[in-house]
């Protein structure tokens, strides 16, 4: 079941790092039939743009879905912009198909960026499973590391990784990746979730070892519901649409080079939206 018009109030909100923020929002029908590796579409107000943000958690107790989102954008940052008693326009979900959990034995789940947070309900039900599971979580330095502690309780080993080396192994998460298979331990699947070219980094490396690698195509979508085809990817050959065929695949299928050139399409039109919406909001020059 999918809802999508209610009131759904902010509860909770915290500021996790710079432009990095978190909110709770209540959401019950949501939270109830919420699934690791689903997301929702949220609009802010009645004349915004529909943006996707996977579910980083759901309390079906308290019936609330917490988001954690990247402002980089005019709809993310007016999303940032909003405080706890402030209402959502529009709130659609659970949409996409769940993770494919089942005990698959040892697992390796890699997370990058803000896709830390999509990561974590997906290695929560992964260790419910009695999976032994590995999680490599990657940030640009250790102010933008996130869900940490989170994920560290449902991991049988933790790595961390930044691009600076302010926290953990100084590198990517491929590096993490690479010398995990280099030990020549026995990996039945590995899951990755974060940036599009680090998760074809990741496929490049389990291709040769002919590991299972599952990939979240989360990034580029727009309507959520397979109507508008701006999340079509290339999949084994065929196209996809990454809202209701997704947004999970499996990586060594994915054309990862014509994800990129879409996913860099209207990154023009992107930028002159947030530079007005800047002047408009602050009445600055940008």
């Amino acid at each position: 079941m999918v809802e999508c018009f209610n009131t759904y109030k902010i509860i909770d909100k915290k500021i996790l790092g710079e432009n990095l923020k978190q909110i709770e929002v209540s959401a019950p029908l949501v939270a109830k039939h919420a699934q690791p590796g689903q997301f929702v579409i949220v609009m802010v107000d009645e004349k915004g743009e529909r943006i996707p943000i996977t579910i980083a958690d759901y309390d079906r107790q308290k019936g609330t879905i917490t988001l954690i989102f990247l402002e980089i954008g005019k709809t993310t940052k007016k999303l940032g912009s909003l405080d706890v008693g402030d209402t959502l326009y529009s709130f659609c979900g659970p949409l996409g198909k769940p993770s494919a959990i089942k005990n698959y034995g040892n697992v390796i789940c890699i997370g990058g960026g803000v896709g830390v947070a999509s990561l974590y309900p997906i290695v929560r039900a992964l260790k419910e499973k009695r999976n032994r599971v590995i999680s490599i979580l990657g940030a640009r330095s250790k102010h933008l590391l996130i869900m940490e502690d989170e994920i560290d309780r449902y991991s049988d080993e933790l790595i961390i990784t930044t691009d600076d080396g302010s926290k953990g192994k100084r590198g990517f998460v491929s590096d993490a990746l690479r010398d995990l298979l280099e030990r020549n331990e026995k990996i039945d699947m590995v899951m990755a979730v974060g940036p599009i070219l680090m998760m074809k980094a990741i496929c490049d490396i389990t291709r040769p070892y002919k590991i299972k690698t599952l990939v979240n195509l989360n990034p580029i979508m727009l309507c959520g519901m397979g109507m508008c085809g701006c999340c079509r990817v290339i999949v084994g050959g065929e196209v996809k649409f990454a809202c209701v065929d997704g947004p999970e695949f499996d990586g060594h299928e994915v054309d990862f080079d014509t994800l990129c050139k879409r996913n860099q399409s209207f990154v023009e039109e992107e930028g002159v939206a947030l530079k007005k919406y800047l002047q408009e909001a602050w009445q600055v020059e940008v």
